[in-house]
């Protein structure tokens, strides 16, 4: 995930004194300091941190937090708000031209993933936007290389590249490039233009002359996050020169602090328009503050996790089953073909991540599900006869033992995948048909199971309600909580 290490942190520093019920000032002064130097390992510039940290602490003092039944609670609220802010507080949109074609001049050094970034905005732009036919256009004439990928990626998705080769003038490819949009009824250009190892005025001289030339709705800078403080001095210089309209952030996936990327926004005071996260062409994801904040927060990302599932799931094969859920009749052919959308949308502990309270239970960090783990599974169930996969019930022990040595697996594997899907497939129906009483009933079974993990997902920590409620939920069931001991105690006056 984005960020890991500084979510780690920040929640760390809220917890710290989220535990006793109350707040003092000089617990706030210590969790003050938690998050700053949480911040500044993270690489977040020195006076973002500051002022950030300022702005944290004076609406924690100034307001009735401290005094309040929740004060851990308004503070990881004033927490969010202000990390909202500081990453640009809402969506930034791309800006499209009312006059097709829309240019897209991409910018940025050697390194930082902007070719790969032209063709995820490519194929962004074409699903997302109305099914708009861009093309891309090969600027970049000092690196072969950078041509041949371009080319690659276009063919790989059906886009027409634009390109003269090494030897013509980049300005001209430009101008020539839109000429060519113009006849094919292109309605999006993105031009790959060079980048340099370091800043230097003969890139900067070039991309102003193209810029001059295209008169692009959006100059994106690509950043990679791994670059640490340099990538806000890289913004800075772009900025300076190009006056750029936004900021695409590449590399977030990786062990990197990513600090260095949210003090950005604050430096050039541009957005933060896409992240990219992964290489492959659809790993590129709208920035929302908002969303990214509730993530390092530990706070969750429904909507984000809704997308992707909107995004990869199909609707009249999720209602299809739907039903088959509700009258128990999901099998092991429907289980895999899950199994396989919930791979399209990303690993399970990125998933996990997103869902709000689940990413805070015990144990929850050590819990995933590798690929690995996700083969030996598929690979039990494809042992299976159709006639098996189809009715479940008639799995015998005989049948079991040549699954397992079809599939190169333990007896005892094959056991416990056979109970824990029976089981699952029970707590479906009974929550698809509002029997909530029996499903708390077989979650408790299962959790209890083996020292309170789920069969065969070793360490699966047990779920609690509470677990799963906002910061607002929590709260009023703190001051009802609160009254009743107010109650209790005025009873016992009485007496």
């Amino acid at each position: 995930m984005a960020f890991e290490g500084l979510s780690d942190r920040l929640q760390g520093a809220i917890s710290q004194v989220s535990s006793g019920g109350t707040i003092t000032e000089a617990d706030l002064k210590q969790m003050m300091r938690e998050i700053r130097l949480a911040l500044l390992e993270a690489d977040v510039n020195f006076q973002v941190v500051k002022t950030f940290v300022k702005s944290v602490n004076e609406r924690a003092l100034g307001s009735d937090v401290l005094k309040s039944l929740s004060p851990a609670q308004q503070v990881l609220k004033i927490v969010d708000e202000e990390l909202t802010a500081l990453m640009g507080g809402e969506l930034v949109p791309l800006n499209f031209s009312a006059k097709p074609p829309t240019v897209i001049m991409m910018a940025g050094l050697q390194g930082a993933g902007k070719t790969t970034t032209v063709g995820k905005l490519a194929k962004f732009i074409s699903e997302k936007e109305n099914k708009k036919r861009p093309l891309l256009v090969a600027a970049d004439v000092y690196r072969p290389a950078a041509i041949e990928q371009l080319q690659t990626i276009g063919q790989q998705l059906g886009f027409d590249v634009y390109s003269e080769g090494t030897d013509a003038d980049p300005v001209r490819i430009a101008e020539a490039a839109l000429n060519q949009a113009r006849l094919q009824g292109n309605d999006v250009v993105i031009i790959d233009t060079a980048g340099r190892l370091h800043v230097n005025e003969e890139l900067m001289a070039e991309l102003r002359n193209i810029k001059a030339v295209a008169n692009p709705q959006e100059i994106l800078l690509t950043v990679d996050a791994m670059t640490g403080q340099d990538a806000i001095n890289v913004a800075q210089s772009f900025n300076e020169s190009l006056d750029i309209t936004g900021v695409v952030i590449t590399k977030l996936d990786g062990d990197t602090r990513g600090g260095a990327a949210l003090s950005i926004r604050s430096i050039t005071d541009k957005p933060i328009k896409f992240t990219g996260q992964g290489e492959k062409l659809d790993a590129l994801e709208p920035f929302y503050p908002d969303r990214m904040s509730s993530r390092i927060l530990g706070m969750g990302d429904m909507m984000t996790l809704i997308e992707k599932a909107q995004q990869d799931f199909d609707e009249e094969e999720a209602q299809k089953m739907a039903d088959k859920i509700k009258d128990a009749s999901f099998d092991f052919n429907d289980f895999i073909a899950q199994m396989d959308q919930v791979n399209k949308m990303g690993s399970i502990k990125d998933i996990i991540k997103m869902i709000p309270g689940l990413n805070k239970l015990p144990g929850i960090d050590e819990f995933d599900v590798s690929e690995k783990d996700m083969a030996r599974v598929k690979a039990i169930v494809m042992s299976m006869t159709p006639l098996e996969r189809t009715n479940p019930d008639i799995i015998s022990q005989s049948r079991r033992k040549r699954i397992a040595a079809g599939a190169g697996q333990d007896l005892q594997a094959v056991n416990q995948l056979i109970k824990q899907f029976n089981q699952t497939r029970q707590i479906m129906s009974s929550a698809s048909n509002g029997k909530m009483g029996n499903m708390k009933k077989m979650m408790n079974q299962m959790t209890q199971n083996g020292g309170g993990g789920m069969p065969n997902i070793p360490g699966m920590p047990q779920m609690n309600d509470s677990d799963f409620m906002s910061p607002e939920q929590k709260e009023k069931q703190q001051k009802e909580k609160e009254l009743q001991r107010r109650l209790k105690k005025m009873k016992k006056k009485r007496r």
